[in-house]
């Protein structure tokens, strides 16, 4: 799972979640990519999950680039602990997706499979996606 090695801070506020991207909006490195149409937290999980589907489907053959990287911590307490007392301990680490971002990239296979690919990850994201081309 994708989480940061180090952080400046170990916990952090929720935030807004208004706004589009104004970065990650172009396909920089492959040809192809797959661009968020809403705004969420996608957690490291769905990102692994995303990946292994691509990966399989392409059956190792291309180059796929993950664009997002999860850094936000989202904490969470116990099921039996009281209300008050703090923040409950660094459970999970998100990355907040906002409408526009190209989350993931993909190179070396023809359109059809790379957009059947992207289809399939579109399925394990909590977000509607798209698929886009570089041209």
């Amino acid at each position: 799972m994708l989480e940061p090695k180090k952080t400046k801070h170990r916990k952090s506020h929720k935030g807004k979640r208004g706004g589009k991207a104004t970065r990650l909006t172009k396909v920089s490195f492959g040809s192809f990519g797959l661009k968020s149409l809403g705004a969420c937290w996608v957690t490291s999980r769905q990102i692994e999950s995303a990946r292994r589907v691509m990966t399989r489907y392409i059956k190792r053959g291309g180059k796929i680039w993950i664009r997002i990287f999860p850094d936000k911590p989202v904490t969470k307490k116990g099921g039996e602990i009281p209300m008050g007392k703090g923040k409950g301990a660094v459970d999970h680490y998100v990355v907040v997706v906002k409408p526009g971002m190209i989350m993931f990239e993909m190179e070396g296979v023809d359109e059809k499979t790379a957009k059947e690919a992207m289809k399939l990850a579109a399925y394990k994201l909590p977000v509607k996606c798209k698929f886009v081309s570089k041209h």
